[in-house]
Parts: structure tokens; C-alpha cells; sequence
């Protein structure tokens, strides 16, 4: 019984204190505990007004008391009924060229005389809506070197594994988005054409040396009549086949040092001309063409390596839809990085059906100096679905590239956004932009905020 008296006696004395400390104690007051964030409030403030209620507009309009009004009304109603403020816009001048130094006032906003000690602010930079945004990207071949890019777009020559396009489709998109990056864009419109500058002749005063040929063919190349089909040269008696086009093509490439580009599938698999073989059809009913197989391709790294011809006719591609999960491959980190500096975005992720064996960069002396994407492994070896290859030669002991290809191993649907970025990340051209602080082009806005009664 004593035990449970002397029990209650301290739960008194404990609560009598801790009402008596209560009672004395000086709690601080709701803003002190919890202030407003003033520099944050300004700047949100300032972002809605440019995004909903025209401050971009009204800070070009300092004399139209109308817009001024209107943008008064909405910044009192976005903000609390206790705060205080001062709005300013700047003109943003042209540095030296002005004698009043980087800012110039040009009108403000207030509902009080004074905002107090302890106000905060935030600045914001809008831009005039006449103000656009220009680039001027560099030219690839501005150091001298090359600066042709060759579109074959021949109408007498049928394109494979485009499913969707057409060879017009296809070059015209190409010119669109990479003839800004050259010095002279060619549209080489028949194989005739194409014979000629197989020949060594500009079809337009261009440089010749060095370019760039894409063919949006696919898996089937040009060939011309005549001269580029005859024995020896396009056929070979021999052996039945066209692929000795192909050896010539690749001796022509490392000749006048060109980047081949083949935007699908497995390169030089079929020859096309509706005229030279218009009997002829590819074994899947499109007639102008016959089936080289993978004696094209073996045939142009041949040439390209300045070896003897010999038909081959063993596969050096990877359908990695058979081998490996669904054959999903992905876009280099380095190119991925490039995308935004080029404006280009491809899926990161592609399906690849013609990977072409890493075996080749050994075989035939070449380097890959841009891997587009990530080689693949699977249990038949390493594959690369598209990398851009150059072919190693040393002259008077001096080692050089001389003449490439860049093979894209997509599935039969093509994606040019792929070819314009691979050979944008190997050129590797800038992008030169514009200023936007041009004297009158843009205006910094500075909202001062303070809280009526002090913080």
C-alpha cells in the first residue's frame, strides 16, 4: 500500500511540472517554425506566368500598360495575399557594343514602397518569340578532304529487304538529313550514273576523291550496263556469277578511298539493272535482279584488300534472331551520346538478321573506327550489326586507311536515322549555334519577394 501511494506522489509532482514548464514556455510561431522559401516561390512564380499567363509576351511589351496589367493581375494572384514584391525586366544588351553595361531597366511591378530586410529573389531569361534558334553545322571535307556525298537513287535498278520504302523514299530523307553535313550532295539517278563515277568522272564538278556513296538499294548494289557487266570485269565465266561486280566495286573504293555504305541487310547479296537483266529474277519473283549471295560480299572485301579474285562462297553473317534472345542488339554509349548532338534518335535497341563476323577485320585488314552497335556473341562467335570499317594499307612503310564500308545488319525494314548517325559519329562534324543574347532578342526578369509584418 505505501508502495502504491509514494507511486501516485511522483505522477503528481512529474505533471505538475510538466504543466508548469508548459505554461512558461514560448513556442515559436508557425513561420518561424516553418518559413516560406522565398527565392524558390520567385522562381516558381516566375516559370508559371511564362508558361500560362505570357510573360514572355509582356516582357517585350513594357510600354502596352494592357499587357502590363495583365500580367500584374496574374502575379498578385499567384502569390500569397501577404506578399510583398517587385517584378523588374532587363533588356539583356550586346555587351561592348552598349554603354550602359550588361542590363538596361525597362519597367517593374510593385505593391509596396519597401520589401523589407529580409526578401528574397530569383532572375528568369526569356527570349523574344521572333527569336529562332539557327545552327550551321561544319562541312565535312571543309579541311580539303572529300566532302562528296553520293546518294544512288538509279530508277533502273530494284532494291531487296527495304520492306516499306522505296530506293526514291530512301535517298530523298538521306539528302534531307545529311546534305547540310557536305559540301556537295549527289543524287546519282541511273546506273549510268553510276558507271560514270565508277569511271572517275564528276557528275557535277564534285570532288570525287574521298566521298561518301550510300546505297539504298539494300541488299542489292547497281551495276551498269555495258562495261561493268562485261567478262572480267562484272561476270566472271567462270564461275557463273556477278559477284566479280562486286570485287570491282571494292577496287574502286580503296582506288578513290570512298566509305561504302550499305543501309541493311547483307551487303552485295544481289545485282541490279532492270534493263541488263529483265529476264533475270532474284528467286523471289522481282525480275532486274540476280542472287549473288555471300560471294558479293566476299568478293568486295577482296577488292577492298587488293587480293586476287576467287569466288567464296561461305556465309560471314549471323541471323541473331536464331541464336540468341529474339536478336535484339543495342546502340553504342558513344553513339547514344551523339544522338542529342545530332538531333537523331534512333530505338536504342535493333533487331539484327545480317551481323557480320568480326573474322573480317583480321581477314581483310580492317579497322573499325565507330561501332554503331554493340558487338554481339553467340555460341558461333562475335558479330557486329553495324560498325563502320576501314581498310588498313601501308604505303612506302607509311600505314593508312584506304577505302571502307559501313554495314548495317538490320533486319528488312531499314532505319536511315541509323545510317545518317553512324556516319555523323565518325565524321564527327560540329554544330556551330547562334547567340541568343543579341542586343533586344532577350529580357531577364527579377522578382523580388518579401512577406507583409516582416519574416
Amino acid at each position: 500500500m505505501m508502495r502504491t501511494v509514494e507511486v501516485l506522489i511522483v505522477i503528481i509532482i512529474i505533471a505538475g511540472a510538466y504543466m508548469a514548464v508548459t505554461s512558461f514556455a514560448v513556442l515559436p510561431s508557425p513561420k518561424q517554425s516553418s518559413p516560406i522559401n522565398l527565392s524558390r516561390l520567385a522562381l516558381t512564380t516566375l516559370q508559371e506566368l511564362d508558361s500560362q499567363y505570357g510573360l514572355s509576351t509582356a516582357a517585350f511589351q513594357t510600354s502596352n500598360n494592357t499587357e502590363m496589367g495583365i500580367l500584374q493581375t496574374a502575379l498578385a494572384a499567384s502569390l500569397p495575399s501577404n506578399a510583398i514584391y517587385k517584378l523588374t525586366i532587363y533588356n539583356v544588351n550586346s555587351g561592348s557594343a552598349s554603354g550602359n553595361g550588361m542590363y538596361t531597366s525597362l519597367a517593374s511591378l510593385t505593391n509596396a514602397a519597401d520589401l523589407g530586410t529580409a526578401s528574397d529573389s530569383a532572375s528568369y531569361l526569356v527570349a523574344s518569340s521572333n527569336v529562332t534558334y539557327n545552327s550551321r553545322p561544319q562541312k565535312i571535307g571543309d579541311n580539303g578532304v572529300g566532302g562528296t556525298l553520293y546518294i544512288l537513287n538509279c530508277s533502273d535498278a530494284p532494291g531487296w529487304w527495304i520492306t516499306g520504302y522505296t530506293t526514291n523514299s530512301l535517298a530523298q530523307d538521306l539528302y534531307t538529313m545529311l546534305s547540310p553535313y557536305f559540301i556537295n550532295t549527289v543524287m546519282v539517278q541511273s546506273t549510268a550514273q553510276l558507271g560514270q563515277v565508277l569511271n572517275g568522272s564528276a557528275l557535277q564538278s564534285e570532288v570525287l576523291q574521298n566521298a561518301v556513296v550510300i546505297n539504298t538499294c539494300g541488299e542489292a548494289v547497281p551495276m551498269p550496263s555495258g562495261y561493268y557487266s562485261s567478262q572480267g570485269v562484272g561476270y566472271n565465266s567462270g564461275d557463273g556469277s556477278y559477284a566479280k561486280y562486286a570485287y570491282t566495286v571494292g577496287s574502286k573504293v580503296r582506288t578513290y578511298n570512298w566509305t561504302w555504305v550499305s543501309i541493311v541487310g547483307y551487303p552485295f547479296y544481289y545485282v541490279s539493272n532492270t534493263g541488263l537483266l529483265a529476264n533475270v529474277q532474284n528467286n523471289w519473283g522481282i525480275y532486274g535482279m540476280n542472287m549473288t549471295g555471300p560471294a558479293g560480299f566476299n568478293a568486295f572485301l577482296q577488292g577492298l584488300d587488293n587480293v586476287a579474285y576467287s569466288k567464296n562462297t561461305n556465309g560471314i553473317a549471323e541471323d541473331l534472331t536464331t541464336t540468341t534472345s529474339m536478336g535484339t542488339v543495342y546502340l553504342s554509349s558513344s553513339v547514344l551520346d551523339l544522338c542529342n548532338y545530332y538531333g537523331i534518335y534512333p530505338a536504342p535497341y535493333q533487331t539484327a538478321t545480317r551481323a557480320l563476323s568480326t573474322s573480317i577485320i583480321a581477314t581483310y585488314h580492317l579497322n573499325v573506327t565507330t561501332y554503331i552497335i554493340n558487338t554481339a556473341t553467340d555460341s558461333n562467335g562475335n558479330w557486329n550489326p553495324g560498325a563502320v570499317y576501314r581498310h588498313n594499307q601501308i604505303t612506302n612503310g607509311v600505314a593508312s586507311f584506304q577505302g571502307g564500308i559501313y554495314a548495317l545488319g538490320g533486319t528488312r525494314i531499314p532505319d536511315i536515322r541509323l545510317t545518317a548517325l553512324g556516319i555523323l559519329c565518325d565524321y564527327k562534324p560540329q554544330i556551330f549555334g547562334s547567340s541568343y543574347t543579341a542586343s533586344g532578342t532577350s529580357r531577364l526578369v527579377v522578382l523580388q519577394l518579401g512577406l507583409a509584418g516582416g519574416s
